[in-house]
């Protein structure tokens, strides 16, 4: 497996691996937007017999305050320690980058999914904390919970 970024330029395998997670990544607009945004934002890539398999996309805010703007892991190679290696090149990328906290998005507790449910209890697992629930940041079926994180401490 090689790792590849942070200018990754592979926007079609980027987008093979959010198809392959349509419970996660099914609002077809939001779907294209990660994508374009994998060739335009710092993202890291892991690549195996030439082919992405999953990658994390960095947003910054401030000097600061990074987020992981969008991570996904191919269906077939889940559960196998890549989204937490991915989170943590992440993070020691964007240290490196003056980085003191990592937020990131997901959909709040309030709703049923199983599959964010599984998502927030990763990012959990990772050190995240919860802050805040926006209720209509992406709209009233999508309640955002934001969630950061220290990761350079001054």
């Amino acid at each position: 497996m090689r790792t590849l970024g942070p200018a990754l330029q592979r926007q079609q395998e980027c987008e093979a691996v959010l198809r392959s997670l349509p419970r996660w990544f099914g609002i077809e607009d939001a779907l294209r937007m990660y994508v374009e945004d994998t060739g335009t934002k710092p993202t890291f890539a892991f690549e195996e017999n030439g082919k992405v398999i999953g990658f994390i996309s960095l947003r910054q805010h401030f000097p600061e305050a990074w987020e992981v703007h969008c991570m996904a892991v191919h269906a077939a190679f889940r559960n196998k320690g890549l989204g937490s290696a991915l989170l943590e090149l992440g993070e020691r990328w964007a240290a490196e980058q003056g980085a003191r906290f990592l937020q990131v998005k997901t959909v709040a507790e309030t709703s049923t999914s199983r599959e964010y449910a599984e998502t927030r209890k990763f990012y959990l697992a990772k050190g995240f904390v919860p802050l805040e629930v926006f209720p209509e940041l992406w709209d009233p079926h999508n309640p955002a919970l934001q969630l950061v994180k220290a990761v350079n401490a001054a």
